[in-house]
């Protein structure tokens, strides 16, 4: 088994139940949900004229490859109504693979970890609350030196 973490998203519809129900089919398609993190209203990112996010980070153990995680969270989110009409636009689901034990992969398709983790406040502090002693496997710095030095400084808000 190996520990992936992922991010989850949405800014359309009712996005809590968006994202419980990604986590329920997670657990059914995927592996065990060992932990999740609060929910947090986030600014949208890359593309600001939208509704506001509810994030949430889980902490996925996992006996998929990389590459079957991906297809699975593809399914889900094609199951759960997402759309793929504009870059960074707005969405009832969006699941991203943040990092997958410590592998780094470069594809055309998936890059693990994430391209845009530390650049994403949105994603590091959910992360950060899972699990603060992570490092990042390419450039070895922590989370909480990732979030001092991160770049975002759009709206991060712990619910709960």
């Amino acid at each position: 088994m190996i520990t992936a973490y992922l991010l989850t998203g949405s800014n359309l519809g009712n996005r809590e139940g968006f994202l419980q129900e990604a986590c329920t089919l997670l657990s059914k398609r995927a592996g065990k949900c060992k932990s999740i993190s609060s929910l947090y209203e986030t600014a949208p990112w890359g593309k600001t004229d939208q509704p506001s996010f509810l994030n949430q980070a889980i902490q996925l153990e996992t006996s998929l490859s990389p590459e079957e995680l991906l297809q699975a969270l593809l399914k889900i989110e094609l199951e759960l109504g997402r759309t793929r009409s504009e870059k960074y636009g707005p969405r009832t689901i969006d699941i991203d693979i943040l990092l997958y034990g410590n592998e780094i992969i470069e594809q055309p398709q998936l890059q693990i970890p994430h391209p845009q983790l530390a650049n994403r406040r949105f994603a590091l502090l959910p992360l950060f609350e899972l699990n603060p002693q992570l490092v990042h496997p390419v450039t070895g710095i922590t989370l909480e030196a990732l979030l001092d030095q991160c770049p975002d400084e759009g709206l991060v808000h712990q619910l709960k």
